[in-house]
């Protein structure tokens, strides 16, 4: 027997960790899954629905390197990432390599003290955790291998169904359709502006209050000459002049979705790119772990963040703030941060180095003061055909930076939810005042349709519905872009003709394309890695609905297997140059326990 085995999922961690542990272990890496189920068929049956496992190509060279190293460790610790996917890789290399007595440890962050804490508290591998993993496998297998098929038949074109991808793509062609089918209302307002007072050089504007003019069940002024009165009036009345405070809350720290989209709002990244160079941080001990859905930092965190905060003499919240995660989040993990608050500059890259930055600033962010605004609402009014006209000025001024004291604008604010008060400094006035206008403008608008998705948005969409989970969104896009069913415009999500052709094949046959089902889905996977719900039930009850809807849409679109009354799907295959080896059949989906054939 020689030195302890620790079996790490990424190659990337391996020097780091051995530097950590030193000669007393030997660190090898999985490099991912070393198991899958098979390409060519199903692999997964009733009754039981038990996945029938192959070694993936990369695989096979992995387990025996692997296996060598096993015959002479005194112990096998499984270091795989701590989420579902790690949990099921690390029992593929239990069940592959046959250990009897491995170990599981996870740690959050790639530091000698965390990895040291890890190995002295293992744990047996966590089951619920697999057979979570296992049934999204399964059932991404289902959609993928039991419809695309007679979906592919009915459209005369190769396409492909995905249990989460699928209602992604609905989301991009449905948004579409709701701007082609979008007619532009245009409408008016009135702006005034007064002369300087106050210091306020550029004058200041009050807009006119267009609701009280507004005809019944009218949303927008239509009538231009009535803006065209607002905008000549030019003697006014002060009624009223309201002083109060606003404050900016600062965001919550990294989420993996949040992370994606304030990556791609302020760094201009793609999500998978994020999670590309997260990945890199994370190998090299700069961040934690990178998938996870808190916005809670650990307590030991919060303790480091302050006291840096309290050193640089920052504004620091008086009680450590915390944040209410998503319905339906699992926690698992802390927020994403630094490993060391204190390093400024973290990665080998820009890029890396722009991400770290970016996830710094919303750690430190995160305790200290909001930003305080005087906030001055004057509201004004004059006569006009005989009727009050109620002009209003808002404005604000920053009273006290507190967390912007770090940034004058958060890279990340565009997802932070907080609103922005127009820079318009009103000046104060008594009631009874009477200001003069120096000019007035008709406001001419036009309503807009929704805006198409940007990935950073459609992340948002798929997290609001709860579509997919944290881990998957960056798979999920760049899926549905890599088989042509998006395209980027300038940075928007557009459909292509397939991505429509297979939205329209999919809607009112398949109950996987519609939203409050997938939620669903995921919410029944999230209670099999909660001991709630079996694995096993919840895949029959799935699989039994995908027969009945795949025999409906046979039935209306297609053709059925007279031996056993399954869909039947067309397999074609070329002949080689010598004429031979080529078929084109329509075989039954129930093959290779139905043998049916036309």
């Amino acid at each position: 027997m020689c030195a302890k085995l620790l079996i790490l999922e990424s190659p990337g961690k391996v020097k780091k960790v051995q530097e950590f542990l030193g000669s007393d272990w030997k660190i090898a890496a999985s490099v991912g899954h070393v198991r899958d189920l098979p390409v060519k068929e199903m692999g997964v049956a009733a009754p039981d629905f038990k996945p029938q496992y192959i070694p993936t190509d990369r695989g096979k060279d992995v387990l025996s390197r692997l296996a060598g190293l096993v015959k002479n460790a005194e112990a096998v610790y499984l270091a795989t990432d701590p989420d579902r996917e790690g949990e099921a890789i690390a029992w593929h290399l239990q069940d592959a390599l046959k250990l009897k007595d491995a170990k599981r440890v996870t740690y959050a962050e790639i530091t000698e003290k965390a990895i040291k804490a890890a190995l002295d508290a293992p744990r047996s591998i966590d089951m619920a955790l697999v057979a979570a993993q296992e049934g999204r496998r399964v059932l991404d297998r289902f959609c993928g291998y039991m419809v695309s098929g007679p979906l592919s038949n009915v459209a005369g074109e190769k396409l492909s169904a995905g249990r989460v991808q699928s209602p992604a793509v609905r989301l991009v062609v449905e948004r579409e359709r709701e701007i082609q089918d979008f007619r532009s209302t245009t409408h008016y307002g009135a702006e005034l502006t007064f002369e300087n007072v106050d210091n306020i050089t550029d004058g200041w504007k009050a807009a006119w209050q267009v609701k009280p003019w507004l005809e019944d069940g009218q949303e927008y002024l239509l009538d231009k000459t009535l803006a065209e009165k607002a905008a000549a009036l030019r003697s006014l009345e002060v009624i009223d002049c309201k002083e109060t405070e606003s404050r900016s809350a600062p965001p919550a720290p990294f989420t993996t979705s949040s992370l994606q989209q304030a990556a791609s709002n302020a760094l201009k990244f793609t999500p998978k790119q994020t999670m590309q160079l997260a990945q890199k941080l994370y190998e090299s001990g700069h961040i934690t772990y990178m998938r996870t859905d808190s916005p809670n930092l650990s307590q030991e965190a919060v303790d480091a963040i302050r006291a840096f905060c309290e050193g640089q003499n920052w504004p620091l919240v008086e009680t450590p703030r915390s944040w209410k995660s998503k319905e339906g989040a699992q926690e698992a993990h802390e927020a994403i941060r630094p490993t060391h608050i204190e390093v400024e500059d973290a990665g080998e890259t820009a890029d890396e180095k722009a991400l770290y930055r970016l996830i710094r600033l919303r750690s430190l962010a995160s305790q200290l003061e909001d930003a305080v605004y005087a906030v001055r609402v004057l509201q004004l009014a004059a006569n006009m055909d005989g009727k009050q006209a109620l002009f209003e000025a808002k404005g604000r001024t920053l009273l006290s930076q507190g967390w912007k004291v770090l940034t004058a604008e958060d890279a990340a604010i565009e997802d932070s939810g907080n609103s922005v008060e127009p820079e318009n400094p009103a000046p104060a006035m008594k009631p009874g005042t009477s200001p003069t206008a120096l000019s007035g403008t008709v406001l001419t608008k036009k309503t807009k349709p929704a805006a198409r998705f940007t990935e950073a948005s459609l992340i948002r969409e798929l997290e609001k519905r709860g579509i997919g989970r944290p881990s998957t969104y960056a798979a999920i896009l760049d899926t549905i872009m890599n088989r042509g069913y998006v395209k980027t415009e300038k940075r928007f999500l557009v459909p292509t003709p397939l991505g429509v052709m297979v939205v329209d094949g999919l809607r009112g046959n398949f109950s996987f394309v519609e939203y409050e089902f997938t939620r669903t889905m995921e919410q029944a996977l999230d209670d099999i890695a909660a001991g709630k719900a079996d694995y096993c039930t919840v895949i029959s009850e799935a699989h039994a609905r995908l027969e009945q809807e795949l025999q409906a849409f046979a039935k209306a679109t297609g053709k059925i297997c007279e031996k056993c009354g399954k869909p039947m799907v067309r397999r074609v295959k070329k002949p080689g140059k010598d004429g031979k080896g080529g078929y084109d059949f329509w075989g039954c989906t129930g093959w290779p326990e139905c043998t049916g054939k036309k």
